[in-house]
Order: structure tokens, then sequence, then C-alpha cells
């Protein structure tokens, strides 16, 4: 838990049975790129920053902003990599925390060639786990766009409790209805 004026600790890398979870690091860019362009017509109904195609600049950049936002503990994003081969599987990752709560929300996109295997459940596990032990979280979230299966059922497998879909709640990343979010949660 964090001490008022202090930054919490948190691991900058860590391990599940088949996975090492580490922050972003400069010159990740690339791996993270090139499994976006590999999954391209999957995320592309979900994730906003995949519409226009990132450059391989684009995502080092955004994988440096990372890098630092992780440092000052506005942003744990967490990469995924396979521990036996090494290969970037996906990224995890806290948002929207509130420190003071203590709470925190859980995103995640894994790359297509590695969807389907169960990784992205073990590794979403596993930050639940460090959020309510070690952070001492009283609340973890996962929302989703209502329609994304593959995504509701990573929180639905871990137990966690559906508390509710917002309707109209958003604006889908295309731009052109408007999306239903369901809302996840677990407590302490």
């Amino acid at each position: 838990m964090k001490i008022k004026g202090e930054l919490p600790e948190v691991p900058v890398e860590f391990f599940t049975e088949r996975l090492k979870l580490r922050m972003p690091k400069p010159g990740d860019g690339k791996a993270v790129n090139a499994a976006i362009k590999a999954s391209m017509d999957e995320l592309k109904p979900w994730l906003g920053f995949v519409q226009n195609d990132p450059s391989p600049q684009d995502t080092e950049i955004n994988t440096l902003e990372s890098h630092i936002l992780f440092l000052k503990r506005e942003n744990l994003r967490y990469l995924i990599f396979d521990i036996e081969t090494g290969e970037f599987i996906g990224t995890t990752g806290f948002h929207d925390i509130e420190w003071d709560i203590p709470k925190m929300e859980i995103g995640y996109w894994i790359s297509t060639p590695h969807s389907g295997k169960g990784y992205m459940t073990e590794a979403v596990n596993a930050l639940t786990e460090l959020a309510l032990t070690e952070f001492g979280c009283r609340r973890v979230e996962i929302r989703c766009d209502a329609e994304n299966m593959k995504s509701r059922a990573v929180p639905e497998k871990l137990g966690y409790v559906l508390e509710g879909v917002l309707h109209n709640d958003e604006l889908s990343v295309d731009g052109k209805r408007l999306t239903d979010t369901a809302i996840y949660a677990k407590c302490q």
C-alpha cells in the first residue's frame, strides 16, 4: 500500500507458470508493433490505437511513454513474454489507478497467434493477485465492450463479478455507433 507522498513498491518483472511479465523498456516497440500488425483484424473492432495502423516509430513512442508512466506509478503496463521462447505475446496492466483507495482497472490485449491458449487468463490472474495481496487493493475492475466475448471470458473464468452493463456508454473505436460496457470487479 502507498504511504502518502511515496511511490509504492511495484515489481518491474515477475513470472507465472508459463509467462514473464515486465515493464516496457526502450526498444520494445518493434516486437509490440509486429504483434499489432499480426493481430489487426482481431484488435481493430475493440482498440483505438490500431485504427490507423501504427508505424514501428509510433509504437516505440507509445512504449517509451508507457515506461515513463510506469516509473511514475500512474499506469503500470506489463509486456507479456513466453518464458520458454522469449516471444512477445501481448500486454496487460493497471490503469485508472487510485492509490488512496486503493483500486485499479486491468486492461489487456493478446497477439492473435497466441489467442486461445489461456495466456491472458494466466497473466490477468497474476495481476489480480498482485493488486489484491501486494497492493492491498479494495477493488480491481475489468471493463470491456459488452460484445467482446473473448475479452469478457477472462474475468468470467477468474471469478470476477459482473456488476452491470452500461448501455450506450462509449462511442465505438471507429466512431460510428454507441457501445455498451461490461463492468466486472473483484473486491476485498
